[in-house]
């Protein structure tokens, strides 16, 4: 159960983590930054363009977030990337704390999306042993796949205490706390398959993230990779409102045909590329809240200097309300209209590959010099 304060609780633990927060943003948001980089960490190319300038459009903490987009690959990319204190200060209270709540419920109640990305590893491996999920969070998928194939152990991977509560819940077999890189070689080719449900978009290094899947299956297991697919019209269409953009968390946007050339270069095949399927179905909905939410008064959070009055609350309030009917049509729209044909119309938000493990990687595969070096830095942040 979640320990996120209610009603005067919140208000009581907000105003307990207000100072922290303020003291934190004394010095300005500059300092979350790493220092601004000239070519692009996928392919290492000087031409890069401006693709994407948004704020923390969720929580709304300040700062101001630029994504670059490479002419040569068209890797899209956070620039400049947020440093090991940035990671920090954005993601606190998001997954956890004041935000474990309202997190916990969105992605406890995705069932049927999770059966969904179960079962399409059936296919390819009907009957595997052991699985271990990346950036499973609170375990909430592994407990549904585990309906669609009841004879496979699923274990789970965070670098949140998530992954532990996970595994007291039941809902994982062993939950291995840390980040991924880091712990596979203590898993060097236990499991048959890998899963990383948007996961990559979170790491400042996704090749390494690749690598490490690529130690701990063993051979002819099948790596299982969903991400946000950037070439999406809706993320051209609507703009900083696209809620895959998720500024600052997700640091990375690979098109597909770069994470499919990445793969093949580390030993995998491809054997499935799937769009419809993993495009959910809201689209239009959370850019209607994310501008109606951007439009009122804030609501209480300690990065604010001070609680909003009860001016502001109101006006919030009515903001809200008078939005229904939009979010209400946005959601037909989304659920009726385009989801039939979101492939078809090339508006996906989001594509799902299988990969098998066939050989070993090359050494000269996937040169780490785009993501190490000056210009990188440690560290990811996985996704519920």
């Amino acid at each position: 159960m979640s320990n996120e304060p209610q009603g005067t609780d919140r208000a009581a633990r907000i105003a307990a983590l207000r100072p922290a927060y303020q003291c934190d943003l004394a010095d300005g948001a500059d300092r979350f930054f790493a220092p601004r980089r000239t070519t692009c960490p996928w392919c290492g190319s000087d031409r890069l363009t401006s693709r994407l300038r948004t704020t923390d459009l969720l929580q709304h903490k300040p700062g101001r977030f630029l994504l670059d987009r490479c002419r040569q690959c068209g890797h899209t990319f956070q620039n400049p990337a947020l440093n090991e204190a940035g990671l920090e200060f954005y993601y606190r209270d998001f997954y956890d704390g004041l935000g474990e709540r309202k997190t916990g419920g969105t992605f406890g109640g995705r069932t049927k999306m999770y059966r969904g990305r179960a079962e399409s590893m059936l296919p390819h491996d009907p009957t595997p042993k052991n699985w271990l999920d990346v950036g499973t969070g609170h375990g909430h998928f592994c407990e549904a796949a585990r309906d669609v194939l009841p004879g496979t152990a699923f274990d789970g991977l965070d670098f949140t205490d998530g992954v532990e509560l996970a595994e007291r819940a039941g809902r994982v077999e062993h939950g291995h706390r840390g980040l991924f890189p880091g712990l596979a070689p203590d898993l060097t080719a236990r499991y048959d398959v890998v899963s990383m449900f948007h996961y990559l978009e979170h790491s400042a290094d996704p090749d390494r993230e690749l690598r490490a899947a690529h130690q701990v299956l063993r051979p002819g297991g099948h790596l299982l990779i969903e991400v946000p697919d950037p070439e999406s019209r809706y993320a051209r269409i609507l703009g900083r409102w696209w809620l895959p953009w998720l500024q600052p968390q997700h640091l990375h946007f690979m098109p597909v045909a770069n994470l499919r050339r990445r793969l093949t270069d580390l030993g995998f095949t491809v054997v499935a590329e799937q769009h419809a399927e993993p495009h959910d179905p809201v689209d239009l909905l959370a850019a209607v809240w994310l501008a109606l939410d951007h439009t009122a008064p804030r609501e209480d959070a300690p990065w604010l200097p001070e609680p909003p009055g009860a001016l502001s609350r109101g006006l919030r309030t009515a903001t809200l309300l008078a939005g229904v009917p939009a979010l209400a049509l946005a959601t037909l729209v989304d659920r009726l209209a385009v989801r039939p044909l979101s492939h078809r119309l090339h508006l996906s938000n989001a594509y799902r590959l299988v990969a098998r493990r066939d050989r070993e990687a090359s050494e000269s595969a996937g040169e780490p010099v785009a993501f190490t070096g000056k210009d990188a830095h440690d560290g990811c942040r996985p996704q519920l």
